[in-house]
């Protein structure tokens, strides 16, 4: 029954994490949701958690959860704030939304030492520059 059910594919909705302010040795980042699509998204709904090990200890933060009525087509919103420090823990977003009477949904995952300036890509749609999972 299980397979039954439809599950499209998410595509041009993403994730970045940014330097706030562009400093790259700010201690506080910014994490954006962005909308590449040519129409809004509705019933947005986020789950971002973090969860890994720090110095040797099990390690997991806080469920947040986000919800937007609606994201504007070609848009972005800030969504948190992170520290760096739990740039060393894996970092999800799991993001369910509805668009034309469907229900998607996906996870984003930074893992564990992927926030770095190596990883960054620009990103017009904002003109930040940052790490982006699409």
């Amino acid at each position: 029954m299980k397979k039954d059910i439809p599950r499209p594919k998410v595509t041009d909705v993403g994730v970045l994490i940014a330097p706030e302010y562009d400093n790259l040795e700010s201690d506080i980042w910014d994490v954006y949701i962005l909308n590449f699509k040519e129409e809004p998204i509705e019933n947005v709904i986020i789950n971002a958690r973090g969860y890994g090990e720090l110095n040797g200890e099990s390690v997991k933060t806080t469920t947040l959860r986000y919800f937007y009525a609606k994201i504007a087509a070609q848009s972005a919103v800030k969504l948190e704030l992170i520290q760096r420090e739990l740039f060393e823990i894996a970092n999800e977003y799991w993001i369910s939304f509805s668009l034309n009477g469907h229900m998607y949904d996906k996870k984003y995952i930074f893992v564990t030492g992927s926030i770095m300036e190596d990883n960054f890509t620009y990103v017009p749609l904002i003109e930040k520059k940052g790490v982006m999972i699409r």
